[in-house]
């Protein structure tokens, strides 16, 4: 690191300090500390790795070989995946989150069949991850298991309920992992992750094999960091059929949404804007809606559930009486599958997992079939609106995630916000795609992208088609962030390295990642910035990232290679 991330380094006795004074010197004892730490981690002499806590059960479940010519080759040879722990394999017991779930039934007798479908594609699957017990958490927290910690942002929650396997993924333990959403179980750890996730449309992807929560919104969907990765695993878990490509997609951002933010646009609506400008063909200009005064004239047997509003407040009321439907729903189902379990268990939960489940099991039948009506109309009217082309923008969650060990509870208007975003596609049934926006005040940030039922590999297309160029404009987007440049000539690069020193000195070392990375997508070609990189995954205890950082810097700088 430069002399200006080193000031007040010299003289210190904080081993951070000589770590990072030496980085700046040439990186060398940034990889020796990393060798260091990593070897006498494996000695088990000290503490786990902080991503521990993903898992809770390890094995390993390898696919059979490649199978020779004329056979069709596997689609996902060599990759490792995870599942959570409502997955069932074989000889084992699947536990929901929740130890008395665990004592109370038996080993499974098969394996979920979307496990062996990747099975049979190459993926080794290499454990069960942490989950909220029995799917009904949104923080990720677990009173059993612990709550994992989450790599891109460690000092709060990693989201749930499927959290183990949105940090499996973040912390690059495995290279996607499975999870059921249900009512945002697994695109809640994705944006909090900062992962790339699927929900497929509801009922495409087989459920057999997993415990259910509510079965009529359950979907099986997945995590990865790379796009490839997730549309390959699309391709081995989505049906041959799907919605064909019929003309240029359009992006529809539902702006009523992006208004209960509390970040600005040039983060989130501006990223996909500008990215979508500069893709030579495949897109029509995008338009803009109030998707909540859409539902509102769209959806006629929501009104009985809508609270008395005015006409500007009838998109607002829309929205959450959407998301009262979809609560309302799952309680019924949950109770339906498991209200005989929990009364006669009474299993150990935390609070806010309890609170949850008495809701559900205390649950009157009188609205049942209003609610599936509402169901059906909503699907229809979303598919009127996106037909086969169309594809609806919003945010993936209503703000930043609740700290650590926090003695509070998630706020109701909080809880209004991110329901009303996730019920969009969990209750119309519809595929939804999650893609990771860097960062705001230090948390990851994402956006999401709904397609209507039935359109998943359409939609798993267009994000492939549209990452690269997301990614770009991420990078400008945090440029435009910076503050204003005194000398004209310091190139860009050099100002996210600054910006990157800055966090480093604060401690903001996921902060400070990627600001380095942002340096080093403009210049690849400087030893500077990989070793400065380093040392803050090395704080993180990223040890592979921060070695493969130092074998690069070694490549691009001779005179490091010099001095080992």
């Amino acid at each position: 690191m430069d002399s200006s991330a080193r000031s007040g380094a010299t003289g210190s006795s904080n081993p951070r300090a000589w770590i990072v004074a030496g980085v700046a010197v040439a990186g060398v004892l940034v990889l020796a500390e990393v060798a260091r730490r990593r070897r006498r981690w494996l000695r088990g002499k000290s503490s786990p790795p902080p991503y521990s806590g993903a898992f809770c059960d390890r094995l390993e479940l390898a696919p059979p070989p490649q199978p020779p010519p004329p056979a069709a080759r596997q689609l996902l040879p060599d990759l490792t995946f995870a599942v959570s722990d409502n997955f069932e394999i074989e000889g084992y017991v699947a536990g929901f989150g929740n130890p008395d779930w665990k004592r109370t039934h038996k080993a499974a007798s098969h394996t979920a069949a979307a496990v062996k479908t990747l099975l049979k594609q190459g993926a080794t699957c290499v454990g069960r991850t942490v989950m909220d017990e029995l799917g009904f958490g949104v923080t990720g927290e677990n009173l059993h298991c612990g709550t994992p910690i989450n790599p891109a942002s460690p000092s709060v929650v990693p989201g749930g309920s499927c959290s183990g396997s949105a940090v499996a993924v973040s912390a690059q333990l495995v290279e996607f992992a499975l999870g059921t959403d249900t009512t945002g179980d697994l695109r809640i750890p994705a944006s909090f992750c900062g992962v790339l996730c699927f929900r497929p449309s509801q009922g495409v992807v087989s459920t057999l094999g997993t415990l259910p929560n509510s079965h009529s919104l359950d979907t099986i969907g997945w995590l990865a960091r790379d796009p490839h990765i997730l549309s390959r695993v699309g391709d081995a878990l989505l049906p041959a059929a799907a919605c064909g490509l019929k003309g240029k997609r359009q992006l529809v951002f539902a702006d009523d949404c992006f208004e209960l933010l509390k970040i600005p646009n040039q983060k989130t609506v501006d990223v996909i804007e500008n990215a979508v400008r500069t893709l030579p063909y495949g897109f029509q200009p995008p338009k803009h809606i109030n998707i909540g005064q859409y539902i509102s004239s769209n959806v006629p047997s929501l009104k009985e559930f809508c609270e008395p509003s005015t006409k500007l407040q009838e998109g607002k009321s829309a929205l959450k009486a959407l998301c009262t439907v979809m609560l309302l729903l799952q309680r019924y189902e949950f109770k339906a599958n498991h209200e005989d379990w929990v009364n006669t268990v009474k299993p150990k939960l935390g609070l806010e997992v309890s609170t949850r489940v008495l809701q559900a099991v205390n649950f009157t039948d009188d609205n049942i079939k209003s609610l599936y009506i509402v169901r059906t109309e909503w699907r229809a009217a979303l598919k009127n609106l996106l037909k086969d082309t169309g594809i609806l923008v919003l945010p993936t969650m209503a703000g930043h995630p609740l700290k650590r060990n926090s003695k509070q509870r998630l706020s109701s208007e909080f809880e209004d916000k991110m329901y009303a975003f996730v019920s969009i596609a969990a209750l119309s049934g519809s595929c939804q795609a999650t893609v990771p926006l860097g960062n705001h005040n230090d948390h990851p940030i994402s956006i999401s992208f709904v397609a209507a039922h039935g359109s998943d590999k359409f939609l798993l297309r267009a994000i492939l088609d549209m990452y690269s160029a997301i990614q770009k404009q991420i990078v400008l987007a945090s440029k435009l962030a910076l503050p204003p440049v005194i000398d004209r000539d310091v190139d860009t690069s050099e100002l996210l390295k600054e910006k990157g020193n800055n966090s480093f000195k604060r401690k903001q070392w996921s902060k400070a990642i990627e600001f380095y990375s942002g340096a080093i997508k403009l210049n690849d070609t400087n030893a500077t910035y990989y070793c400065n990189r380093a040392a803050a995954y090395l704080e993180l205890g990223r040890f592979k990232q921060a070695e493969a950082d130092c074998d690069q810097a070694l490549l691009l700088d001779k005179k490091i290679s010099g001095m080992l």
